[in-house]
């Protein structure tokens, strides 16, 4: 498996395409002024107060106040509220918590006017983004996120991620993390800490420490709302979170962003400072690595596959639902079962990655093709699964119904990506899906058309005279390419009477 990073730097924001295998699996941007990101720690001021739904409202300067639930408070708050009021003053200086006297946890039961009240400060931490109407939701119990490890501020608890599997190198990593964890915070052990050295971990949890210790000087006399602890730019969260040694390049066409990143890799994955790379060529960025027309592919209604097979992707306002096609292609499987167990597996891997690529969350429906056999629900199941292990975003998946419905959680913690595929009609009013889409439906169709044993003979595709044209344009075309991968020359013929979008292959006997 080959992982490739490429990050497109603009004048007012940044993009970062995730490739593995050369598939875009993930896309995210970062613009210059967002100020509420996942991970960033305000000092923020109480608003309403609503013991209706146990949760009050809190100003952390965005126009919509941020919404923090009873629960999200974290069970030591109190020891927060005290820590903070000692902090504040500007004479209470002991940020390591190591002489700190914790308050007892509340009640998990408990009431939030208990807890809380109007006008209060308070250190609150985005844990998701706002989204349409909605202000970000907010938590109270702080968490810095190192490369190996979480820092937790007032807990005692050392767990690991579920991710590792090996109940010995859980055990190993418990054991290494208490003979460093500092009094007074907890740690979680990331999935990548499998097989990590002490003198690693340590580094990691030092160098959160210091975060911490960093924010804790800002609070005094400090203005309520206001940003003490951003969480790291969109670059250097990805590498720590992804980076592994599946990862062959970094490629951006900014310098300052190449020797930040470079810097970065010397603190968490020296070995591969090597692999950053400028981009040099007239060539923009995401030409190059074939990345525009995957975007324009992969964000449309219709999604194509191998073999044929599609997607049909629908957004409601409570949920997605997203559709399995086998589309009309003749099949070498022995039966109409594997037939739609091998369509369903394709699909899923499709759909996984659909998943991450859009960001997708809440409730999401996937309706497969129909399989009769338990076991061959069960294969799709665990596909599925192992599909969506890559996933760092949080995730639940239920086993198919006997109708074939599969349901998926995901959770939501920023907008949901969605790029405009659709442009322009040139025929008449209104808009069409953009040129480079209908040339993955043609060569989803042609696919299916030479892979039927009935059209024999030389193959015939009538399309409009502007597609023509795009199709035979120099002598390395994409027609040539055709013929090299089906080893058959197909013939474009230029339809006048024909619609932008319209095209029909046929066969025409020698």
């Amino acid at each position: 498996m080959k992982t490739e990073l490429i990050i497109r730097s603009n004048s007012s924001d940044i993009d970062f395409a995730l490739l593995r295998d050369g598939k875009l699996i993930e896309l995210n941007n970062e613009t210059t002024d967002n100020k509420f990101s996942v991970g960033d720690i305000f000092l923020a001021k109480i608003g309403k107060v609503l013991t209706g739904l146990n949760a009050s409202f809190v100003n952390v300067g965005y126009p919509k106040d941020g919404f923090l639930h009873y629960h999200d408070l974290g069970a030591q708050v109190n020891s927060l509220n005290k820590f903070i009021k000692k902090v504040s003053t500007g004479k209470y200086k002991e940020f390591t918590l190591k002489n700190f006297r914790k308050e007892e946890d509340i009640n998990k039961d408990g009431s939030i006017k208990d807890v809380l009240k109007t006008g209060q400060n308070l250190l609150v931490q985005i844990v998701k983004e706002p989204i349409s109407t909605k202000g970000p939701r907010l938590s109270s119990e702080l968490s810095i996120a190192g490369r190996f490890l979480v820092l937790v501020p007032f807990s005692d608890r050392v767990s690991v991620s579920q991710k590792i599997a090996d109940p010995k190198e859980k055990e190993r990593l418990k054991r290494l993390a208490k003979s460093i964890k500092p009094k007074g915070f907890g740690v979680i052990l990331r999935t990548v800490a499998e097989g990590k050295k002490v003198a690693e971990l340590d580094k990691d949890l030092q160098n959160s420490l210091d975060r911490w210790k960093t924010m804790c000087k800002r609070i005094p006399n400090t203005n309520t709302p206001t940003k003490i602890l951003s969480e790291l730019n969109r670059a250097s969260s990805i590498l720590r979170d992804v980076m592994n040694e599946t990862f062959t390049s970094i490629v951006t066409n900014d310098e300052t962003l190449k020797v930040e990143i470079k810097e970065y890799l010397q603190e968490i994955y020296p070995e591969k400072e090597k692999i950053v790379k400028l981009h040099r060529s007239t060539v923009p960025i995401f030409e190059k690595y074939g990345i525009e027309r995957q975007i324009k592919t992969s964000f449309g209604k219709t999604v194509s596959m191998s073999k044929g097979a599609y997607l049909v992707i629908e957004h409601t306002e409570a949920l997605h639902v997203i559709d399995v096609n086998s589309g009309n292609r003749s099949n070498k499987a022995g039966s109409q079962e594997d037939t739609a167990l091998e369509v369903n597996l394709i699909s899923a891997t499709e759909i996984a990655r659909q998943l991450q690529l859009r960001d997708m969350g809440g409730i999401i429906v996937v309706d497969f093709i129909d399989m009769h056999k338990a076991e061959n629900r069960n294969k799709l199941y665990q596909h599925l699964k192992e599909q969506m292990a890559l996933d760092r975003t949080k995730h639940k998946i239920l086993p198919p119904s006997k109708f074939g419905l599969v349901q998926i959680t995901r959770q939501r913690v920023r907008p949901e990506l969605s790029i405009k595929t659709t442009e322009a009609n040139p025929n008449k009013d209104g808009q069409v899906e953009a040129p480079i889409v209908l040339l993955d439906k043609i060569e989803a169709d042609l696919e299916k058309f030479m892979s039927n044993s009935k059209n024999r003979g030389k193959v015939q595709l009538h399309v409009h005279p502007f597609i023509a044209a795009y199709l035979t344009k120099g002598v390395n075309s994409i027609r040539f390419k055709w013929y090299l991968k089906h080893k058959k020359w197909i013939a474009i013929i230029p339809r006048d009477a024909y619609t932008y979008l319209y095209y029909r292959f046929k066969t025409v006997k020698s």
